[in-house]
């Protein structure tokens, strides 16, 4: 079922112009054309005004027009810096130190490896734990996502790995449920299975995130580095989405009072406002590196633009309390949430973590997911509303910026209750 654009949505295809357009079948793209915004909202061409529940694609952190950032990226910009990687700047040592100073506590005296995205830190930190450890496996959830390259597809169980598979792949996928024990739902076992001195490391989302977000036991991460530790293999941990706040701690392992070797930031390091990812490794990693080549870098990595971006973010969370204020409303959310479902018998399940929930439909009177017509329905009808709500399959993300007010999520949960009374009756 095919359903037409709002009046706030460019008409495709003659309004898209040249440019190609991301997970879309390009005859089918609607694309917001977003001229400005502050804070939670955002602004259209039409002048409509939208709230946002999705912060973006999960990365605005400090939502729309922050002065702030804007203040940083503008100095940054008129200073019009053309740098190498191997460059060094005083941006790109401040945003290395904030990095660590945030970082968990066995990667304070570590190194960072700032990039231009999520996914590339996540190839970059693979590569380092091969290079590392001299082993050619790498051990990664089946229900996960880590990014759209091909490496990364590849260690990824996602469905939209499909068609990209490559002829050799060094993932090993571990089918996680989540279960802490002596094996932490099998890993022990499939590491000896698999030979110790062949796992290079695991690679682990701090929350499964655009899987259905699955926020893992107490104690869960605890076990994993214990794990980890017993067979020599290193502990990735991919904090994308889950980083910065996201779920009310800088990062998703600092629940469990857990340290990874390596760290993956992206998405919120930046708060979206430049491309922009890193690696941050331990003090053992980076000593590694002090007589050996570290083979990774591309030319636009460590841009003056990204290292602004990320010192400024940091600056901004930090000043303005917000990873508390992510605990806090998370807190408020997760009551509010369950009390709004109750009510909504074709609500099988909400779940999440400070400002990171999914909601999960399904057909009225029954335990099947919603049908694909409905969600499209679903989809017109957060348009209608200037509602920005991610979405996938059945599920319905919550994962607004960290600016947001009480008061808009109140609003937002009203407007998309509406919505899905209206559909759902």
């Amino acid at each position: 079922m095919k359903t037409p654009p709002s009046p706030s949505v460019s008409s495709a295809p003659a309004q898209n112009g040249r440019a190609l357009f991301t997970w879309s079948a390009q005859n089918e793209a609607v694309p917001l054309s977003i001229t400005g915004g502050r804070g939670a909202r955002f602004e259209t061409a039409d002048g409509a005004r939208w709230l946002d529940l999705g912060s973006m694609v999960w990365n605005a952190n400090l939502g729309q027009g922050h002065p702030g950032m804007r203040q940083a990226l503008v100095a940054a910009a008129e200073r019009a810096l053309v740098v190498s990687p191997a460059s060094v700047f005083p941006d790109k040592l401040a945003a290395a130190e904030k990095l660590l100073a945030i970082a968990p506590p066995g990667l304070a005296d570590g190194k960072v490896f700032i990039c231009l995205s999520g996914a590339e830190a996540n190839e970059n930190a693979v590569k380092i734990a091969l290079q590392v450890t001299g082993r050619k496996k790498i051990i990664h959830r089946t229900r996960s996502y880590h990014g759209a390259t091909l490496g990364m597809l590849a260690l990824s169980g996602d469905p939209r790995r499909l068609g990209f598979e490559v002829g050799v792949s060094v993932g090993v996928p571990w089918d996680d449920p989540y279960l802490v024990g002596p094996g932490a739902g099998g890993l022990e076992e499939l590491i000896e299975a698999q030979g110790p001195d062949d796992i290079a490391a695991v690679l682990l989302e701090g929350v499964v995130g655009a899987n259905g977000v699955e926020p893992p036991p107490a104690g869960y991460y605890q076990n994993i580095r214990r794990i980890c530790d017993r067979h020599g293999v290193l502990f990735i941990a991919d904090e994308v989405l889950s980083g910065f706040g996201r779920t009310g701690r800088w990062f998703a392992v600092d629940h469990d009072h857990t340290s990874p070797d390596l760290l993956v930031c992206g998405k919120g390091l930046t708060a979206g406002y430049a491309p922009g990812g890193a690696v941050v490794v331990s003090p053992r990693i980076a000593r590694h590196f002090d007589q050996i080549p570290l083979r990774c870098g591309l030319t636009s990595y460590a841009h003056p633009l990204t290292c602004a971006a990320i010192v400024a973010a940091i600056d901004a969370y930090k000043e303005e309390s917000l990873i508390a204020r992510a605990e806090q409303l998370g807190a408020w959310l997760s009551q509010r949430l369950l009390t709004w479902a109750r009510a909504r018998a074709f609500v099988h399940e909400v779940r999440g973590l400070g400002l990171l929930w999914a909601i999960e439909l399904r057909e009225p009177g029954s335990d099947r997911p919603a049908h694909p017509a409905r969600m499209q329905q679903l989809a017109a009808g957060l348009r209608q509303k200037h509602l920005h709500v991610l979405k996938r399959d059945n599920l319905v993300f919550l994962a607004p910026p960290l600016v947001i007010s009480e008061e808009e999520l109140e609003e937002g949960l009203a407007h998309l209750g509406s919505a899905l009374d209206q559909i759902w009756g």
